[in-house]
């Protein structure tokens, strides 16, 4: 029997402990549930994310730095994983009670700083994208006007740390090395400590579920055609796969603790789903929406756009092997059938 490295979950938080990390669970309107955000001892005193901006949020992360001895006005500085909103909503509050700095991936920054008009556009361009890929209209409408209402649960704040990819950046009196990892979302970042084994995967890596490839707009410049974040999130996990890690933290749920059996387990899980996406396509050319309504019935209708960019990831990942060919034409629904 191969001799275990690795600790179990709760030994990884205990070992995390030790070494200046604290986990803080915050409620969250999602699905997801709850949402971790990491306090960094030291100085400054570090939040890594901080949960959606909600009140109940708000004072759930209180509490929980007053059983760590601290306060809100404490902290000195909040590093943000990647741009959703229960990972960075309640950056503008803390800013505006405690004075901390913001510090982040350099190319998450202007997301950061406007995240109105960030989420204003990538829910444009959602819209655009459910027509293109048979999403009935008064649904994609429906959904897009919904989709200004949950803007409050994020929020903006100037950036004072810009790290790009392959820097440093300060925790705790320790540097850490900030990998960007796009898809999961377009700036999902991990900072890895060597020394400790210990990173902060955001929900790059998750324990317990697998973290969606979610069809969002690229950062910086755009050459306008459609994304591809399961192709991107395949080359990320591969990149995690070869970290020296003990402990990764993540924003939900317990600490993964055998990154590289987890990375091989997601990557067969997509692969499997992509060979049943084949299989389904075998009767004749179809939509991603009328395959994502294969495939998952009334949940593809109340949950369309995830389990949009669930299809055509796996579609993205069939159109370069070569099973599958994209029939294209202008204003009309594009259509895959089997190549």
């Amino acid at each position: 029997m191969a001799t275990r490295t690795s600790p179990p979950p709760h030994e990884a938080l205990a070992r995390a402990a030790e070494v200046g990390i604290h986990r803080i669970p915050l409620p969250t309107p999602f699905a997801i549930g709850d949402v971790n955000v990491h306090v960094v001892e030291g100085d400054p005193l570090t939040l890594v994310d901080c949960g959606p901006n909600s009140a109940t949020a708000l004072g759930a992360l209180e509490a929980g730095l007053e059983r760590l001895g601290h306060r809100l006005t404490d902290v000195g500085r909040v590093v943000v994983t990647h741009q959703h909103a229960d990972h960075v909503g309640l950056v503008a509050a803390i800013v505006e009670r405690s004075g901390a700095e913001v510090a982040c991936l350099d190319l998450l920054a202007p997301v950061v700083e406007d995240g109105e008009s960030h989420s204003r556009r990538d829910d444009d361009d959602a819209l655009v994208l459910m027509g293109r890929h048979g999403v009935e209209s008064h649904v994609a409408e429906a959904l897009h006007s919904v989709a200004t209402i949950t803007r409050h649960w994020t929020s903006s704040a100037p950036v004072a740390v810009r790290v790009p990819d392959g820097g440093r950046l300060e925790i705790g009196g320790r540097d850490w090395t900030v990998h960007h990892r796009p898809g999961h979302s377009p700036s999902d970042t991990v900072l890895h400590h060597a020394g400790d084994r210990i990173a902060f995967t955001g929900d790059h890596l998750l324990a317990r579920v697998s973290s969606n490839a979610l069809v969002s707009r690229p950062l910086g410049e755009w050459d306008g055609r459609r994304p591809r974040p399961l192709v991107a999130y395949r080359e990320s996990l591969r990149a995690t796969r070869e970290l020296d890690l003990a402990i990764a933290l993540g924003g939900h749920g317990d600490p993964v603790v055998d990154h590289r059996t987890l990375v091989d387990e997601r990557l067969a899980q997509q692969d499997e789903r992509a060979a049943r996406i084949l299989q389904m396509l075998g009767p004749g050319p179809c939509s991603a929406h009328g395959l994502a309504v294969a495939m998952w019935g009334q949940v593809a209708v109340t949950q369309v756009y995830l389990t949009l960019s669930e299809i055509l990831g796996h579609l993205d990942l069939l159109l370069d092997a070569g099973a599958v060919v994209e029939d294209v034409a202008d204003d009309a629904v594009v259509l895959f059938r089997q190549a």
